[in-house]
């Protein structure tokens, strides 16, 4: 797996990029020599947060997570843990698929060295919502009144299902179909 470390608003070290590399390197047992993994570092806001950015891109897959912490490091640490426990869980997912679809070979994203042990995924709860169309203001209205951080609706103006939610930084995202 190829490391490719960025730096924006700060000059990544030597020692910062070796840091990287050994905490996000070991992510190389997951996946195949194909595999790309894009490391951003930057700092952010007036509080000088230090946010840590990283993409596994390969064969069809993209696995993402970020961390906003008060010590560069420690943001690595966090998102090296969070991107293994994405891989696990992908891995786990699609050993389930192969295993009761018949079919005995692994998936090539993959290498073989990591056994896991997550747990099942389990539907707690079914909600059906009303398919009543609205607009984008309207959706948002919604998701506001009934104080949840998404709202899944029927958009009058495109005719398609869409997914309106509140960003971390006090925005709306709009997530469509192509």
């Amino acid at each position: 797996m190829q490391v490719i470390v960025h730096g924006k608003h700060l000059t990544v070290t030597s020692a910062l990029h070796e840091y990287v590399e050994r905490k996000l390197g070991r992510l190389d047992t997951w996946f195949e020599d194909t595999c790309e993994l894009h490391v951003t570092l930057s700092l952010q806001g007036h509080k000088q947060l230090h946010v840590v950015e990283a993409t596994v891109v390969g064969s069809g897959v993209v696995l993402r997570a970020e961390e906003k912490r008060s010590d560069m490091y420690a943001s690595i640490d966090v998102v090296a843990d969070k991107l293994e426990r994405q891989a696990r869980k992908l891995k786990d997912k699609i050993k389930h698929k192969l295993r009761h679809s018949g079919v005995l070979e692994e998936a090539e994203f993959f290498s073989d060295d990591q056994e896991t042990n997550e747990p099942k995924f389990e539907v707690a709860r079914i909600k059906t919502i009303p398919h009543k169309p609205e607009d984008i203001e309207e959706a948002i209205l919604q998701m506001n009144l009934l104080d949840h951080n998404f709202h899944l609706f029927f958009n009058s103006d495109s005719n398609k299902t869409e997914l309106v939610y509140r960003r971390s930084d006090g925005t709306y995202g709009l997530i469509t179909t192509a």
